[in-house]
């Protein structure tokens, strides 16, 4: 195939990274791909620790779908091996290993989710069992004999257990060598990461020189401050989107980003080319809200098409900007001559996962009834024959009340 211009190659590759150590070999590198006609094999490594992705995770996929487009190799590790340690990486404690079953599950629906990102057919898929869980005993006293306790301390997060004597494992320290060892086994050209995994990209670096291969390039992305604007997207902030989310769901949230962060989604999560995002950027400047709605619609239009970004956007503006019920809202049905407490309703029809949440909905205006808001958390429904009631909790909850 033909490869683009190296200075072209730069520029896509460059975008939204953090740091790329170091830049003037992936130059190099690129100069001999492009010169030998041959690509580059670009690692990326996950521990499907949970089965459902979410915007932040697309980050570090689109930057891999990046050099699948410039033509390179895309090699996918589902760590299932290094799954069973368990990489406490950004905790201050051990996090819980997961069976080899548990980790092959997620890895499938990762997978299935990535491939929304990624060109399926060009992604090669391994596992690293296939090859860390061959090692003898002696290989990998051999392999721990190539990384010092000094430098292993130096990652951040075993610092400050360290220093505030919270328990560090033996085995974790076997983590970022069993992960560099992937590098070594595939011969990776350039692994990426986000920047939390910065340590262990180094040490694949550093066991690549042990074995006298060519180093890898390690390129680092940043974590994605979630529709909060202040933590990093996290289902247990609950400010994330997911990548599977609904479409109206899906433009919903991304409208309530906070305009700082407008631009650097743009950066991140789209596909407008390299050359556009300094229109972009001043558009978000100067006009956030239909900066915003456009990041919206691109963002649905990716995840589905653009009839469904423009269902999304027309759904939007029914239901919020003209305070209208949508058409298809879900019914519920109640029993008759019985009352209910409308904190008991919002929970039964799964407006909120708790009493406790229902209540705080109320108290803070979140809760209305046929348009009327309900501020008493004691209030109750007497559901009579033929009782048709529009409830809405938050903005884009919507469902009618009916007796059986």
């Amino acid at each position: 195939m033909s490869f683009l211009p190296v200075e072209e190659q730069l520029q896509i590759i460059r975008r939204g990274t953090t740091e790329i150590i170091p830049e003037a070999e992936l130059k190099a590198k690129l100069e001999k791909s492009r010169k030998e006609n041959k690509p580059l094999r670009i690692k990326l490594g996950c521990d499907p620790t949970r089965p459902d992705l979410h915007l932040g995770h697309s980050v570090i996929l689109r930057k891999l779908r990046q050099f699948q487009d410039l033509g390179h190799h895309a090699i996918l590790i589902i760590g299932d091996f290094t799954g069973m340690i368990g990489d406490p990486t950004g905790q201050n404690k051990t996090r819980p290993a997961l069976t080899i079953e548990d980790v092959r599950a997620n890895g499938k629906t990762y997978f299935e989710q990535a491939s929304k990102i990624l060109d399926q057919k060009k992604t090669e898929i391994v596992y690293n069992s296939d090859w860390l869980g061959k090692m003898a005993f002696g290989d990998v006293i051999k392999l721990a004999s190539s990384y010092t306790l000094a430098r292993m301390i130096e990652r951040d997060d075993f610092t400050k257990r360290f220093g505030n004597e919270e328990p560090i494992a033996l085995h974790e320290f076997l983590y970022p060598l069993a992960q560099g060892q992937d590098s070594v086994h595939l011969r990776s050209d350039v692994e990426l990461g986000g920047i939390d995994q910065k340590f262990n990209l180094l040490v694949g670096r550093h066991l690549q020189k042990e074995a006298s291969l060519e180093q890898q390039v390690c390129l680092m992305m940043p974590l994605l401050v979630g529709t909060d604007g202040v933590q990093k997207m996290s289902k247990s902030y609950d400010n994330y989107i997911g990548i599977n989310e609904q479409p109206n769901n899906m433009y919903g949230k991304m409208l309530t980003v906070p305009d700082e962060l407008i631009y650097t989604y743009f950066e991140l999560l789209t596909d407008i080319p390299v050359e556009d995002l300094p229109r972009i950027k001043e558009k978000a400047e100067n006009d956030p809200r239909n900066a915003k709605h456009l990041l919206a619609w691109t963002v649905t239009r990716m995840y589905y098409d653009e009839k469904t970004a423009d269902e999304a956007k027309d759904h939007f503006e029914k239901t919020i900007i003209n305070k209208q019920v949508p058409d298809d809202i879900p019914v519920f049905s109640f029993p008759g001559y019985e009352s209910q407490k409308l904190v008991h309703i919002i929970k039964t029809v799964g407006f909120a996962p708790s009493n406790g949440e229902a209540r705080r909905l109320i108290q803070q205006g979140g809760v209305s009834i046929d348009g009327e808001t309900v501020d008493d958390v004691n209030h109750e429904i007497p559901f009579a024959p033929d009782t048709e009631i529009v409830l809405k909790v938050g903005k884009r909850k919507f469902g009618k009340l009916t007796t059986e």
